[in-house]
């Protein structure tokens, strides 16, 4: 059911279509660029906070530029000894690294080398809004700075985004594209998102028309381009899809979809974990990381070979 204030808002915009369906358009994009507040909302999120504040203080902080902005990552270096790849994480819409600091810590308990990047409008990051077409840049700035990544992991919008963002979506962008991909609780497209928001809000067809456009003007395609599952089903790179069927924020179906696309998608069921906790579950941090471990194993043997 709609709250009152998606009510509010959808009469609003429904009186500003009748005189510019443009202009309605331009608001509805604005809307679903505008990111949540970032002071933790609960007990709970502050706890997390907390409870990830020495994993954090590890890190260096690095201010990364694009067209537009500025992010800051999180760079955690190998431990000694640590032979494992490096690692691009990224989180979900509404959220910030910090509460991927188990991740974190796992897979730098598994030897690797891990950049923690705080969207846009998000964490440590200043704005207060958020784009696709920011996203990639924000991931290709990461990318530039660190000169590449073996691996990238994204939880929610972030693996989304990632995907996005190896398949070059943004015209001026170039593909940013790592040997291997896991994504996690990720949407496997755009129009879903897009066509969902203008239904919540009722949009008149004319509305929604610019309300697409204004993204397809951003970015130098249509929305259609923005498929996830069809890019890495066309890139053939190696991509671990976890997921839980209970999610209630990004349907199980899009899951079924990525796994669907191509003999590269593997896909993993992690029942029960929801949308948000399934990022700190030991289980699925032990597959994300045997899956990594696979990869580097597979690579030495051809490099004794």
């Amino acid at each position: 059911m709609a709250s009152f204030a998606t009510k509010v808002i959808s009469l609003a915009l429904k009186a500003v279509s009748a005189a510019s369906p443009e202009t309605a358009g331009r608001i509805a994009f604005r809307l679903f660029c505008r990111t949540p507040s970032r002071k933790p909302k609960n007990v709970k999120e502050r706890t997390a906070l907390a409870a990830a504040a020495p994993i954090i203080a590890r890190s260096q902080r690095v201010t990364l530029s694009f067209a537009g902005g500025w992010v800051v990552a999180r760079h955690f270096r190998r431990h000694a000894g640590g032979e494992g790849p490096r690692v691009l994480l990224v989180h979900g819409w509404g959220s910030r690294s910090d509460y991927l600091a188990t991740m974190i810590d796992g897979l730098l308990a598994a030897g690797s080398e891990v950049v923690a990047l705080d969207w846009p409008g998000h964490g440590a990051s200043p704005r207060r809004s958020l784009t696709m077409i920011e996203a990639v840049r924000a991931v290709d700035a990461a990318w530039r700075h660190f000169d590449g990544f073996d691996v990238g992991i994204g939880h929610s919008f972030g693996g989304a985004s990632l995907a996005c963002a190896a398949g070059a979506v943004v015209c001026d962008v170039p593909a940013r594209v790592p040997e291997k991909l896991v994504l996690i609780g990720a949407p496997s497209e755009m129009n879903w998102l897009v066509k969902g928001f203008g239904r919540m809000l009722a949009l008149s067809p004319a509305a929604q028309a610019a309300f697409e456009g204004m993204m397809e003007r951003l970015s130098g395609r249509p929305i259609d381009g923005f498929d996830a599952a069809r890019i890495l089903a066309a890139l053939r790179i190696s991509v671990l899809v976890i997921h839980a069927q209970d999610d209630k924020e990004v349907p199980a179906a899009h899951a079924r979809r990525y796994g669907a696309a191509g003999p590269n998608i593997s896909l993993h069921w992690a029942n029960g974990l929801g949308h948000r906790r399934i990022v700190s579950a030991q289980p699925v941090i032990d597959k994300v990381t045997s899956f990594i471990r696979e990869e580097e194993y597979e690579r030495r043997q051809v490099l004794i070979a």
